[in-house]
């Protein structure tokens, strides 16, 4: 049986030699949570603190909708 790796052959030019094992496991182990925006809505912002920024105040006004305020 055929594994993966069987066919893989590591080609010359990769230099592995300066890299750093585990570099960004801590980051990814803490967990991620990526959103691709439609164009059109990405179009609208020019940061991803402008982004954050509009949602927070979309859910505090939801929560206070919630509240009854």
């Amino acid at each position: 049986m055929n594994t993966p790796d069987d066919d893989f052959d590591m080609r010359e030019e990769y230099d592995f030699s300066k890299g750093e094992r585990g570099k960004h496991a801590e980051r990814c182990a803490k967990g991620t949570n990526i959103v691709v925006l439609d164009d059109d809505v990405a179009a609208e912002f020019s940061s991803s603190d402008e982004v954050n920024d509009v949602l927070r105040r979309h859910i505090a006004k939801r929560r206070q909708k919630a509240r009854g305020v």
